[in-house]
Formats: C-alpha cells, structure tokens, sequence
C-alpha cells in the first residue's frame, strides 16, 4: 500500500492549485505589488484576490485580513500588538494552559513586561469550563486569547463563552481566537464568534508553509511589532511574499465544503474510535465532540516514538503529539492530568480530505501489529 499520512495538524500536503500558482507567481508573475508598472499591478491583482478569498472565508471584510509569515508570527503580533496597545486600560490577560507554545511563550514575555496571566485549566478531556472563562475576566482584563479547536486532542474551547464574559464584565479586552486548526474545517465567522483578532495558517489546508494571516476587526487598533516600508497597513511591514500569498489563496479557494468535510471526518474517526476501542491497552484521549481531524489515543505499555517509529518503518505517518513541542513530554495532556504512562505512549492521527476508510483500516492493521510485536519497556 502507498504511505498513508495522518499528520495533518503539523502540516499538509499542498495541493495541485497552489502549487501551480506558486509556480505561476515565481516564474512568470513575479512583479513587486508596490511596482507602479504593468507587474507590479499584476502582482497586486493577486495580492487582492487571496486577500478577498481568505476574507470570505472568515465572513470578514478584505481590508480586514493582513498577510503573516504564518500561525506563530499572527499569533505573536496580536498578543504584543493588543496588550501593548491597550495596556494603560489594565493589565489582565487570560489565556488557557492548553494554547500552542506561539501563544504559551509571548505570555510568558508579556509576564516579564509585567502584564498579569491567568491561564486556564482545562479537565481530563482537554475541555475548558464556560464558567471557569466567565470567573477569570475582570473589569480590567484588556486581553482574552484561546485557540479554537486543541491541535493535540481537538477539543472546541468555548469562543462564544469568552465573548459573553468580556460584555458581561464591561472589559476593555480584545478577544483573540487561535483558529490553526479550525480554519477551513469549523465554520468561522468573525462577526457571529464576536471576535477582534484571529490567526489562521495556509499549510494545515493544503496551502505551502511560510505564509498565514490575522484578522484584524475593522477600527481595532493594536502596536506593530516591526517598522518598514508601509506593507500590510504598518501592522506587518516588508515586500510580501507574493508565491506564499498567492498559493494561500488559491488553497483557500479549493477548499471543499465544510460540512460535507466534517461528515467525512466523522465517518473516518467513528470508524477509528470503534476499531481503537476493541484493542486492550488503548484509550482514546479526546473527546468525543472533538474536532473530527484530530484523534489522540494512548497504547499503553508502548512508548509513542517506538510505535510512532515501527508504524514510519512500514509508511505510516502519525505524530506523538504537537510538531512544535518536538521532544518534550505534551503540555496538554499534562494540563489535563492524564497518568505518566498514557502521556508518554500517546499518538496523534490528523486526518485531511485525501485520507480514506481502507488508510484507517491499515493503520488498525499496522498497529495491532506493533503492539503485538514490539518489546514492551518500562515507562
């Protein structure tokens, strides 16, 4: 059988489209957009037109998406851009314990500048109390930020229960939503999710690396990071990566329909969920509302990097936990207490609209096998 990859959360493969309007914009649309000749205009046609797709995507106004590096730098300018921006109005933030370390280290900075962190906990399945959100912003928070959906075990952490708090409590606060991993396959509507700033990422759909975006609601103000040339507003100044950009939008517009992709998925993880629930030692570690492109289970008695090893030996790609926490023991599954011995023999499947039914099955194959096969150790 050919390989089978279910590591999509780290990254995808790009797809056909974007690859060719990379290719189209390197070699043959290769204006500066802030040229004021014939190719600068093209490039800048292009410029606009991934602009209006990742917009419509979102619900949001064009002029309200400015391009990024990808999740980390968007992540990374809303964070120091709307504390920074707000900090004489107070000096709370709340954030959860479960964020991507793009989120977990710019709070960590943000507390050595003197910015006050409240960090969440979340309960066995990854999940965050509505109530515990509406408990921990006061009069003075000046900043909400959690992802939408958990990259580690897909848990959908409650948005619209952060919105409310902020209104209830009269805070000055900005909501901003990682949305990584929900972009593309979550209905995201800024207006409806009443959010100020949100991150997504061009490579978790299809798109190539290097290139994300933030969403920045019309008359919010926050501070830019880097000073430059006037690109992107000011807020994200430098010449813009047109092959990136260009290949972004086109991966956002051969986007299939979201609910449709969510029916797939969830036929795929039940699928999985049932045959995961007839081997002895294994335990599924997300919920079961859980996002279904993520599946994150615990083969007890096996670490994950040997099983995560035997199954890459035979074309199997799965993950440990997050790419970004590459070789630590996951934050997330700490935060939610799981014994030492399931975080330490736990894996991650990430599905994508390529991955099929006779791929899950061969997983289960594949994995009966290691498990039947590979030396236990002490964990």
């Amino acid at each position: 059988m050919a390989e089978i990859y279910f590591d999509n959360s780290a990254t995808t493969r790009v797809c056909e489209e974007a690859a060719q309007k990379a290719l189209e914009m390197m070699t043959q649309n290769y204006g500066n957009p802030s040229s004021l000749h014939t190719m600068g205009f093209r490039a800048e046609q292009e410029l606009r037109a991934a602009r209006e797709a990742v917009a419509a995507q979102l619900g949001a106004k064009p002029e309200e998406i400015y391009f990024t590096s990808g999740g980390t730098e968007s992540n990374n300018i809303a964070l120091f851009g709307a504390a920074h921006a707000r900090r004489k109005r107070g000096n709370r933030i709340v954030t959860t314990q479960i964020e991507h370390p793009s989120v977990l280290n710019a709070m960590k900075k943000l507390e050595q500048e003197g910015f006050e962190v409240v960090r969440l906990k979340p309960d066995m399945w990854g999940k965050i109390d509505p109530e515990d959100v509406r408990k921990a912003v006061t009069s003075d928070t000046i900043l909400v930020s959690m992802m939408r959906v958990n990259n580690e075990v897909g848990s959908i952490l409650p948005v619209e229960a952060a919105a409310d708090a902020i209104e209830e409590a009269k805070a000055p606060a900005l909501l901003h939503i990682d949305a990584v991993q929900a972009f593309g396959k979550l209905p995201l509507r800024v207006q409806k999710l009443r959010v100020d700033l949100m991150s997504v990422s061009a490579h978790k759909i299809h798109g190539p690396k290097g290139v994300g975006a933030l969403y920045v609601r019309k008359g919010v103000h926050i501070e830019s990071l880097t000073y430059g040339g006037g690109q992107e507003k000011n807020l994200r100044p430098g010449t813009e990566s047109m092959p990136l950009i260009a290949a972004f939008g086109a991966a956002v517009k051969a986007l299939p329909d979201t609910q449709a992709e969510l029916s797939a998925m969830k036929k795929l993880n039940s699928l999985l969920r049932e045959e995961l629930s007839k081997i002895d030692g294994v335990t599924v570690n997300s919920p079961e509302d859980a996002l279904p492109y993520i599946l994150n289970f615990s083969a007890g008695g096996v670490r994950a990097e040997t099983m995560l090893h035997f199954l890459s030996d035979r074309g199997i790609y799965v993950s440990s936990g997050s790419a970004c926490s590459k070789g630590h023991e996951s934050h997330v599954l700490q935060a939610m207490g799981l014994p030492r011995e399931r975080i330490a023999s736990a894996l991650r499947l990430s599905f994508s609209r390529y991955n099929t039914e006779e791929e899950a099955k061969e997983f289960i194959r594949a994995l009966k096998e290691g498990l039947a096969t590979i030396t236990k150790r002490p964990l």
